[in-house]
Order: structure tokens, then sequence, then C-alpha cells
């Protein structure tokens, strides 16, 4: 489906695509025809990957909930939509995929099922975009709804103390320790001193990126990856967060 929409394959790993299975946190970009640039991130819907899924949700505004039209609601959708109930997130499009596979007798009993357990919920009224990432049926609709959802939604503060709440921690040869996360407030500025809470560890920021381009400074709703100088992987994790101090 984010391959459909922005052609990017977010499954990158050689497990994820035996398995044909999202596994890790996946990343994507797309430049809307208003000008505005919105950021997915792909998580995984196995229950033995829940922690991953939780650590790519903050700072999310819209959640697209994909639902197999061949399956219907699973007892991981029901697992999701109570994580995200429970952080505060309510804005969601209901997108039904792969309809081609199913004939519209059947098609319209998963919609009466999803409705009848949606039921009572904060999804119950939510839209229902029918949708097949093969054929691109339905994607058209679905960024029109993305795009106006984007001209609904206001801009996030960039003023006040950055954070960013980490989701990965890995290592690029030559460059060291990369941590990324979507920023949540603030802005931030290579060269600044920050600061890896818990433990309050200074570090400072040797680059930035934001969807793969080298910036000067990233600001509050952007996913950002961050290259720290002198810390090793081992000494951070997911879930951190830094909070940028000029010193």
């Amino acid at each position: 489906m984010i391959k459909a929409l922005t052609g990017i394959d977010t499954d990158t790993t050689k497990e994820e695509k035996k398995r044909d299975m999202s596994i890790n946190l996946g990343f994507a970009y797309l430049n809307l025809p208003n000008q505005q640039r919105v950021g997915f991130v792909d998580v995984p819907g196995h229950e033995k990957f829940i922690k991953n899924m939780v650590a790519g949700l903050p700072g999310l505004n819209l959640i697209l909930l994909v639902i197999d039209a061949s399956e219907g609601i699973m007892p991981q959708t029901k697992e999701h939509i109570d994580i995200l109930n429970l952080l505060g997130i309510h804005h969601f499009l209901i997108v039904l995929t792969k309809i081609d596979t199913i004939d519209a007798e059947l098609k319209e009993l998963v919609i009466e099922d999803i409705r009848d357990q949606l039921l009572h919920t904060p999804l119950e009224k939510t839209e229902i975009i029918e949708t097949d990432a093969i054929s691109g049926k339905g994607i058209k609709q679905l960024l029109k709804k993305i795009e106006a959802y984007t001209e609904q939604t206001s801009e996030q503060v960039s003023n006040g103390t950055p954070r960013l709440n980490i989701d990965r921690v890995f290592s690029v040869k030559g460059f060291g320790t990369v941590v990324t996360g979507t920023l949540l407030e603030g802005e931030l500025t290579v060269g600044e001193n920050c600061y890896l809470y818990p433990n309050k560890r200074k570090v400072r920021i040797r680059n930035l990126q934001v969807h793969e381009n080298n910036v000067q400074k990233a600001y509050a709703g952007q996913r950002t990856a961050i290259n720290l100088q002198t810390l090793p992987v081992k000494k951070s994790r997911a879930g951190m967060f830094y909070q940028p101090r000029i010193l």
C-alpha cells in the first residue's frame, strides 16, 4: 500500500521480503499536489512486533488503518486500535485493501462486519476507502483524502525546547551512530549540543537529514535522522529522546 501511494518500498530487509510482511519500521514520503510533503511510517501488524509498532507512533497525525478485504478485522487490528486510542491518536482513515480479490457480495459483508466490530469505538463513523494496491483502484481517492486532511491540520510549533523520541538506532560506516524519529516540537540545528535522556549524556549533532536530504535545520513534525558524534550505538536505544541545549 505504501509503495502504491509513494513509489517507495518500505520492506527493505531480506527477512521482510522472504516472509512478505513488515518486521521493522518503514519510512516513506510523498509530495502532494497542494505542495505539502507528508511522511509515512509503516508499522508492523504482527503481534510479535508490537514493540516496533509502538516505537513508530510518536508524532503521527493521521492513521491509515489497513484491513485486508479477504480477512476482515483480525485480533491484531483490534489490539492496534486499543493502543492508538490509549496514546490519544484519534484521526483515522480505514483503508480496505485487496478488494479486487473478492466479489461485490463478500465485500459488502466485510464492510458490514467492520462497522459492527467498530461500533461504540472512536472509529465507528470513520470513512472506509476501498483500494487495491496492485490494480491501483482507489489510490487516487485515498491520496485526495490525505491531502484534504493536511489542509485541516495546523502546523506544529517549532519554537520552544526540541524533543525527539528515538525509534531506530544504527551505525553508518564512516559516519558513526545515527538515530531517527519524528521531531515532536522545536527545531534541531547542525552543530548543536544535545542531551540523551534519561541518562543525560551530552552528544553533538554532526549531521541532519530529512527524507534522505541533508539539511542544516529540522523542524517540528519532520521525520529526522541525526548523526551523532562520539556516541556508540550501544549507548542509545529506541524510546530515548534528545533535548538540544546550546552550551
